[in-house]
């Protein structure tokens, strides 16, 4: 893995503040990382990804979120995109679907919708059988990726239960609008969907006919590690910027790391990272070992390391002050992109909903392990 985390920081360079800035990721670094099986790494080999267990493609991912956000975002849509299609496809399906994400085309996964976000049982998109068609019609938004995507995993009601469907996104009645100037993540390609009877072939369908919540947890938990990993990425950016910056830049005839009032910004960082980091390993862990654990372990990694991503990236800019914040700046895009992991793949606020549901269910037991 170290091969491959060398391989994207040459390819980012320097260019991850010029891109927040014009809103845009190079298409061609895109492909070529998803070429070579780097933006889904987990899926198998046979399917041409690289194979990797959960803890080394998230320690790739909290790489690739310390470097760009935007395009750690895009890596966490593919990602779902392939876990969906290892969930929820047959073995035709499998072996069609990753090999064409693991060979350059790049996908999105819709879920929300303008009145469906958190509460996804009231998507209203629907998926209806027409002879050996479907008619998908809908609209999602805040689709992360979409504007780069080739295939679009969309969700939406298939008779008494659901469905994700591959939708090609250039396929006639599809439109992929834009996003302009998004607060965070800027060059994440976020876009809205709008289905108008697109009419697809039926093999396109997965996971006919499952429950929702079933088939929407599946990529959920998988976007929730990603983007948690990805806060990682945010702090260690962030740490290291601020212990930089507090280490060269003299007040009052002394580096700013030895003021009492900044050194412990500096520890705050230190300490939030770590624990990100222990609460994302034990979570990939639970997943590589099949733990039953596995949801609430993801979940409580998502939620803590987004709040200590946006608490730490506050601290970052506290410290660098006046020279973090300036637009494209690696602390000033962090302030930004943190804050809206607090509300993607579940908010704060739904975060702590479902951790309370476990501590009810767990009552007596042992809680959380």
């Amino acid at each position: 893995m170290r091969e491959q985390a060398e391989l994207l920081t040459d390819l980012v360079g320097d260019r991850a503040g010029e891109w927040d800035r014009s809103g845009l990721l190079p298409v061609e670094l895109l492909r070529k990382l998803g070429a070579d099986g780097l933006l889904c790494a987990e899926v198998p080999v046979e399917h041409g990804g690289q194979g990797w267990t959960s803890l080394d493609n998230g320690a790739f991912t909290a790489h690739a979120g310390s470097l760009c956000s935007s395009l750690r975002s895009v890596m966490t849509s593919q990602g779902m995109a392939a876990w969906t299609v290892q969930r929820l496809g047959d073995a035709e399906q499998r072996d069609h679907y990753l090999r064409r994400l693991t060979s350059g085309a790049l996908a999105a996964v819709g879920f929300s919708e303008p009145q469906a976000g958190s509460d996804l049982a009231a998507m209203t998109t629907s998926i209806r059988v027409e002879g050996d068609s479907v008619l998908v019609d809908g609209r999602k938004v805040w689709v992360t990726a979409a504007y780069y995507a080739d295939l679009l995993v969309v969700f939406g009601r298939y008779g008494d239960g659901g469905a994700a469907v591959v939708v090609p996104a250039d396929a006639p009645d599809v439109r992929v609008e834009r996003i302009a100037d998004p607060m965070g993540c800027r060059a994440a390609g976020h876009a809205t969907i709008v289905l108008d009877s697109v009419r697809l072939p039926a093999a396109n369908v997965l996971g006919a006919g499952a429950a929702i919540p079933f088939l929407v947890s599946s990529s959920l938990a998988y976007g929730r590690k990603s983007v948690a990993w990805g806060c990682v990425g945010i702090l260690r950016a962030c740490l290291d910027a601020a212990a930089r910056h507090a280490t060269t830049r003299h007040q009052f005839g002394r580096p700013l790391a030895e003021h009492q009032l900044v050194a412990g910004h500096l520890a705050d960082l230190v300490a939030a990272e770590q624990v990100a980091t222990r609460l994302c390993e034990h979570a990939s862990r639970c997943w590589d070992s099949g733990s039953p654990d596995v949801v609430i372990a993801t979940l409580l990694a998502k939620h803590e390391s987004a709040q200590r991503a946006a608490a730490g990236a506050s601290a970052a800019v506290q410290v660098l002050a006046s020279a973090g914040a300036r637009d494209g700046h690696a602390v000033s895009r962090a302030y930004r992109d943190a804050k809206l992991m607090e509300i993607i793949e579940g908010s704060n606020e739904m975060c702590r909903l479902l951790l309370a549901e476990h501590a009810v269910r767990v009552a007596g037991g042992w809680g959380v392990r």
